[in-house]
């Protein structure tokens, strides 16, 4: 004897009251992401006025800067203090100076900063905290209560006025910042996976590379992004420890423009945009990688 199935009760449907209170809810919502996106918006503009006035000025000459001040719109397309600044301090030069500091500190910081953050996350050496705290705060310590002792060190060492005294001294003031940061998320390391690595008989420089750096990946990427952007801008360091014109790196050369009674503007305007176009590329070519590495971060 055949048998015929039911069909399903239909779903209720959902009151009214709570049909109105979804879409009041979604409504708000929509109303708040919008005044997000505008407070945002705004505050982009505002941060790009003085891109803005730099880069009205870099392309005014002198006599439209002294007549119309820095807010008038200049009446020729004048490029000569681009050329002036890009001869006068031997840009080339600078931009390699600056470049072989900020990459070698971007790639020597986040490599101290794995080992130290490894040995103090997962390897849970004796008074961890402490040496965290030591991190945290030589983080805190101004470049000004630094600058004296760094002085006087690379003097006696004969390394004063060299590369290699500015990569040592941002390697190890990076990597305390990226030390603390490692260090926090290796203390969070599932310690599972370790041990199921040493029971298959991988040591420690092994679990280091097989297991905890491909981890790491993301967040090591936008470490490398913010150590290059963060060497490349320094000023006061590079300022006191490099007195050579052949060793000075972007913004030194940049600041040697400003004489003690006289200010080309244009020039200096012209300088700044130059010397802006290679951090804004680097950032420009490694933004999908530092956003991955933001993403990937968020999700572990």
């Amino acid at each position: 004897m055949a048998t015929t199935l039911a069909p399903a009760p239909a779903p209720a449907p959902a009151p009214a009251s709570t049909r109105r209170r979804k879409t009041r809810d979604r409504h708000h919502r929509g109303m708040s992401r919008w005044l997000v996106l505008t407070l945002i918006t705004l505050a982009a503009l505002v941060m790009l006025v003085p891109f803005v006035f730099m880069l009205l000025n870099a392309f005014k000459s002198p006599a439209d800067y002294s007549n119309g001040g820095p807010l008038s719109w200049p009446s020729e397309f004048y490029t000569k203090g681009l050329s002036t600044y890009w001869t006068t301090v031997n840009f080339p030069l600078k931009f390699w100076n600056s470049f072989l500091i900020a990459g070698s500190v971007a790639v020597l910081g986040v490599a101290v900063s794995v080992l130290n953050a490894y040995a103090l996350g997962i390897g849970r050496v004796r008074g961890r905290l402490w040496i965290v705290g030591l991190f945290l705060l030589a983080n805190m310590l101004p470049q000004e209560a630094l600058i004296y002792p760094l002085y006087y060190i690379s003097k006696q060492i004969g390394l004063y006025n060299t590369q290699l005294s500015v990569i040592i001294i941002f390697t190890v003031i990076q990597s305390a910042f990226g030390t603390y940061l490692l260090s926090s998320v290796l203390g969070t390391f599932p310690r599972s996976v370790l041990e199921a690595a040493a029971l298959d008989g991988a040591g420690k420089w092994t679990v280091l590379r097989r297991v905890v750096f491909p981890n790491l990946r993301p967040t090591l990427i936008v470490l490398l992004i913010f150590f290059f952007i963060w060497t490349w801008n320094e000023f006061l360091i590079p300022l006191v420890m490099l007195i050579d014109n052949s060793t000075q790196t972007i913004p030194v050369a940049l600041a040697s423009l400003q004489g003690d009674r006289l200010m080309d503007a244009p020039t200096t305007n012209a300088g700044a945009l130059i010397s802006l176009v290679p951090a804004i590329l680097f950032f420009i070519i490694f933004q999908r990688t530092f956003s991955r590495g933001i993403t990937a971060g968020a999700e572990k």
